[in-house]
């Protein structure tokens, strides 16, 4: 009985393995992404944005990412996270008159919790946030009309009276849970406008209020009733999610191959990529998709291995990727007050192809710049450099202390490696920018550790205005977990693809 048991057992795994494998994965997305292309073509005007990390897989191109975490919508764990607030989405929209967002979710979901309630909380707290400021400027323009002029019956009407400010949810989303976002939307209001968000330039942006429409592969859209973007009174925030929200498992056959069916594929993609990225898979989509289940796996190892020999000749990080065998595998200005400078000329709807690698960012006027260190090696304004990733970059300045190597690394493998190397990096930047030197401090991807570690420089070193002080205003005063908020929401105004983990925040 006991053998019978376990043969059921490895049996079942087996089938699960063989379900979930890396040529199935791939080849679902692959047909995913068919339909992803479809809905964009709809509306060709709206940029097309990767929700990170998931939705990044189903489109060769994309015009740029966001980070909106299924996590701040999970029941009894609603939250709005200041330090993903996503403002350059709602620039883009405003300026393009909306845009898609693209994810996806496992089998049993239409739509995952990102889709479902984040981003609906995100667009009603923004909306919120527009009307009270544009509400307190027609206040104090009516006051100052008021000083200038005794003809009180000659004001102005409220500012966009007809501004939507209502919750909107899918049907799905029982009314419970609705009441319970509606409890929470004042506070969330609040935590914005203390975090020293740029409300001022998202209601310039904006001329009508952000509204989510969400569209799965069981939407129907009428080919010859499409409607115009221009012709609806909000700013669309379409959703798209890609995958099929089927519950059993699909068996697809095409003339060469058989293939089971993966809703979410792209999801935990650490569990079965193995070592393969969105962008590196779009490169060699053809080959990996017509190797087949049979040699796919080993499509997949050539294909990294030449990958990170192409990155380590260029001295960018390049670590070895082990392949686990398929028996084991598994599918001057203030801080509060600065704007955002986003050059909006360059935020157009035309696609471009959104790599591995995050652009450098320039943090306003503090010569402090983060980004990945696989762009590093070719930034030519800079002074100096402070390396936080695994791998050596080539130094752009011959002067040897303008050049250190910090190799920390993720929370998730030390606790304490970002907080071990913060005194050196602190000691570094102090000494160059009291010189008035540019410091780009760079990591694996210039997301996570190099913006951590750009947050403890402004903490340390800069005072409230965003001045370097060499550390004066740090000594004199206690930093608050709101100021804290708010040099962080500073450096997310200028480096959108920042998405620091909360371990290495905590450190």
């Amino acid at each position: 009985m006991e053998g019978d048991r376990m043969s059921i057992y490895r049996a079942s795994r087996a089938i699960k393995r063989r379900d979930s494998s890396l040529y199935n994965a791939l080849r679902s997305i692959h047909e995913d992404s068919i339909f992803v292309a479809e809905i964009a073509q709809l509306w060709p005007e709206l940029p097309l944005l990767a929700n990170l990390r998931c939705g990044l897989w189903y489109s060769p191109r994309f015009h740029s990412t966001c980070y909106f975490k299924s996590t701040d919508g999970h029941t009894n764990n609603l939250s709005f996270n200041t330090s993903r607030l996503n403002l350059h989405v709602a620039l883009l929209a405003g300026q393009q008159g909306g845009c898609m967002i693209v994810d996806s979710t496992r089998k049993g979901k239409r739509f995952p919790d990102s889709m479902s309630k984040t981003i609906p909380i995100w667009t009603c707290v923004l909306n919120r946030a527009i009307m009270n400021y544009r509400n307190q400027l027609h206040k104090v323009t009516m006051e100052r009309e008021s000083s200038m002029s005794d003809q009180s019956g000659d004001r102005t009407l409220p500012v966009s009276p007809s501004w939507d400010c209502s919750l909107h949810l899918p049907i799905w989303v029982p009314d419970t849970e609705k009441a319970a976002i509606e409890d929470l939307l004042d506070e969330w209001i609040k935590q914005l406008e203390a975090s020293g968000a740029d409300v001022a330039s998202l209601a310039s942006s904006l001329r009508k209020p952000l509204r989510p429409l969400w569209i799965s592969q069981k939407t129907v859209i009428w080919l010859n009733e499409v409607p115009e973007i221009t012709s609806w009174d909000f700013t669309p925030i379409m959703l798209v999610s890609a995958s099929s929200s089927s519950g059993i498992v699909q068996r697809k056959t095409t003339s060469e191959f058989s293939w089971n069916y993966i809703s979410g594929a792209g999801d935990d993609e650490e569990s079965w990529a193995r070592g393969l990225s969105p962008n590196v898979f779009w490169n060699h989509v053809n080959d990996l998709i017509n190797s087949g289940p049979d040699f796919c796996n080993q499509k997949v190892a050539d294909i990294v291995e030449k990958d990170r020999v192409y990155r380590a000749q260029r001295g960018q990080n390049a670590p070895q990727v082990s392949a686990t065998s398929s028996r084991s595998s598994r599918h001057h200005t203030s801080f509060e007050e600065m704007p955002l400078q986003v050059d909006l000329k360059n935020l157009g709807s035309s696609a471009k192809v959104f790599g591995d690698d995050c652009a450098i960012s320039w943090l306003g006027s503090t010569n402090l710049a983060v980004g990945a260190n696989t762009l590093a090696a070719n930034v030519s304004n800079i002074d100096s450099m402070l390396n936080c990733g695994q791998g050596t970059v080539s130094a752009c300045t011959e002067d040897a202390e303008a050049y250190v190597h910090l190799p920390i690394v993720d929370s998730k493998f030390d606790r304490f490696s970002l907080l071990r190397n913060l005194p050196s990096a602190l000691n570094f930047a102090k000494l160059n920018l009291k010189k008035g030197k540019r410091l780009l401090v760079c990591c694996n991807n210039g997301e996570d550790i190099g913006v951590c570690v750009c947050l403890a420089i402004l903490t340390s070193l800069f005072n409230d205005a965003g001045l370097f002080d060499n550390g004066k205003s740090f000594c004199e005063t206690r930093i608050t977990k709101l100021e804290m908020r708010q040099r962080l929401v500073f450096i997310c105004k200028y480096a959108v693809n920042a998405r620091p983990s909360r371990g290495n925040l905590k450190q």
